[in-house]
């Protein structure tokens, strides 16, 4: 049996484990890893212009399947451009596996050139971050990081000096012990049955769902039906929750909108499901609480908990459900229907008169139109910032479209990134980049990267020639917005010029003929949508302090939002509720 070098036995360990792509940049001390993929059948190497991209984009690839996925980086520098991509899918609970090349091992520790302790590094951002400093490692230690990135769902990084990943490995590896699907995790009876106790000692329940509900919607509605209760969502819980539900009462949190805050402050039990929600001023305090989780160190570290119980939302509800009393009251929900459709029709008023005609553009519009001409199973990656609000409120989810984002870790620039990453796992489906300029600018050499290979992503660059988010935060502090702004830049001209189909829109009646130019494009575009800097959003609450504060500097800002389809759904919840 011929023998490997210690650069291929890592990359065949990483083909066995279903990894189809790495993610990079080449460069020295990753030359032996580059070429060992170069020969290898079932892996491709994806050259990136910026290493956090290569993060970015293997982060959503693993968010998108559940699968590892990877990504590697040159000694030094070339390493350290992933940690800011590493930080986003460890937040994110994404499997990711991380190559950080080293320099050469007789080296390490003597201030070399380029020098850097990548095991030491990556430590914060990673749940297994280890040095390959003799060839009789890999096998194993590659192993245990596929099993850290795949159990504990985050990133595994590996640091291997260039000389090392040269030398020929001892002996081909054995086959791999890595548990690639997650079991399930039931509560145990005695937190079951306090759970059930109190339930059927509430009059007034809400449920307040995030990621975690993903694969257990039919679960939390046959709950909700049972017990009449409302249905609120975080913004990672939208997408897994919202859809075909006659008990959504909308989103709480700063880019909250409708009754979900008022429902979880005015009932008398309520129920965090999946949900590791860190706004901790927007949940209520004096209401009796009950948090499950599949990751016991979420429980309770945003509030203080009645109940704390350890598994999965599905198969906790799954034991829960039939064992609670039915709820003969429907009060408290249709009252909170009610509210919920109150709350989004006076959200909407400022930006539904005469919109077709105002320039520059609202950005609510233009998030309102692509939300209708958009593919059923779309895939949109949006900016953080005010990409996010409009994503957040515009964007409808049907069980089919994804959204993805760094909702945890909060970075600009992650959206074309991630787009990427996403339409690598599929050619064919539509994957649809919403990015601010401030963010596209950030890493917007990698549009290049889409020309490369051809990847028919759709870029809409909501361009008002400033950073909108950090205006919002700088008013609502009472201060004057600075080092905001930006010189106006052309996208549609960079992106004609780099070989894609570069789209500029100016006027509201361009928007939707547009955005569908752009999606039967074959190959990669972008749309540059000219919108309205004044255009801003306030949160379902805001204190006192920060009113008056964002009086100070915008009186005359108008902040209410919209919230597109949303406002039809709810309205047909309403229409719904039993009639006495």
């Amino acid at each position: 049996m011929a023998k490997q070098t210690v650069a291929e036995q890592y990359v065949d360990l990483l083909a066995r484990a279903g990894v189809r792509r790495m993610y990079g940049v080449v460069g020295d001390s990753l030359n032996p890893v580059v070429d060992a993929v170069r020969r290898h059948h079932a892996l491709e190497w994806i050259q990136v212009r910026h290493e956090e991209v290569a993060a970015f984009a293997a982060g959503a690839e693993a968010q998108l399947t559940g699968r590892l996925a990877a990504c590697a980086g040159s000694c030094g520098p070339g390493n350290l451009h992933l940690i800011n991509g590493l930080f986003d899918a460890h937040r994110s609970m994404a499997p990711v596996i991380a190559l950080a090349a080293q320099i050469p091992s007789s080296e390490i520790g003597t201030g070399y050139f380029q020098e850097t302790h990548p095991d030491r590094l990556f430590a914060e951002c990673s749940h297994y971050s280890e040095l390959v400093s003799s060839p009789k490692q890999m096998p194993r230690v590659a192993q245990t990081a596929i099993q850290h990135a795949v159990g504990r769902r985050g990133v595994s990084v590996v640091a291997l000096p260039g000389d090392v990943a040269a030398k020929d490995s001892p002996e081909r590896s054995a086959d791999l012990a890595i548990p690639l699907d997650r079991p399930s995790v039931r509560p145990g009876d005695e937190e079951l049955a306090r759970l059930i106790r109190l339930v059927d000692e509430a009059e007034r329940v809400t449920v307040f769902c995030g990621r975690g509900v993903e694969g257990a919607h039919a679960e939390v509605l046959a709950f909700a039906e049972k017990v009449k209760a409302p249905v609120g969502h975080a913004l990672r819980g939208k997408e897994h929750i919202q859809y075909d539900n006659p008990y959504d009462v909308g989103m709480s949190g700063l880019l909250g909108y409708g009754a979900a805050y008022q429902a979880m402050h005015e009932c008398d039990l309520l129920l965090l499901l999946g949900t590791d929600f860190p706004y901790t001023d927007f949940l209520p305090r004096g209401v009796r609480t009950v948090q499950v989780d599949i990751q016991p160190e979420h429980l309770g570290r945003r509030t203080q908990l009645d109940l704390a119980v350890w598994g999965d939302v599905r198969e906790t509800l799954r034991g829960l459900t039939p064992a609670v009393r039915d709820k003969s009251s429907r009060h408290f929900l249709d009252r909170m229907l009610k509210q919920h459709v109150h709350a989004l029709e006076g959200a909407i008023g400022a930006y539904t008169s005469d919109v077709e005609k105002h320039t520059p553009i609202h950005p609510e519009y233009v998030a309102a139109v692509l939300d209708e001409v958009a593919a059923d199973d779309a895939v949109f990656t949006m900016d953080t910032g005010m990409c996010c609000v409009w994503g957040a409120r515009y964007l409808t989810p049907n069980g089919r479209r994804r959204i993805l984002g760094s909702f945890v870790h909060g970075s600009m620039a992650n959206a074309l990134p991630q787009a990427i990453g996403a339409q690598f796992l599929d050619r064919g489906r539509q994957v649809v980049s919403l990015s601010g300029d401030g963010g596209f600018s950030m890493l917007m050499g990698d549009f290049l990267t889409l020309v490369q290979y051809e990847l028919p992503v759709k870029v809409v660059v909501f361009n008002n020639s400033s950073l909108g988010m950090v205006d919002l935060e700088m008013m609502v502090d009472g201060l004057t917005p600075y080092g905001t702004g930006y010189r106006h830049t052309d996208f549609a001209a960079i992106a004609t010029a780099a070989g894609a189909r570069g789209i500029r829109v100016e006027h509201p009646a361009q928007v939707r003929d547009a955005l569908r130019e752009a999606f039967a494009h074959d190959g990669p575009a972008l749309v540059d949508v000219v919108t309205d800097p004044a255009a801003l959003a306030v949160p379902p609450k805001i204190t006192t302090e920060e009113l008056t504060g964002f009086a100070l500097s915008a009186s005359r800002t108008v902040l209410s939002g919209g919230v597109g389809r949303m406002v039809h759904l709810a309205r047909t919840n309403l229409r719904n509720i039993p009639r006495p």
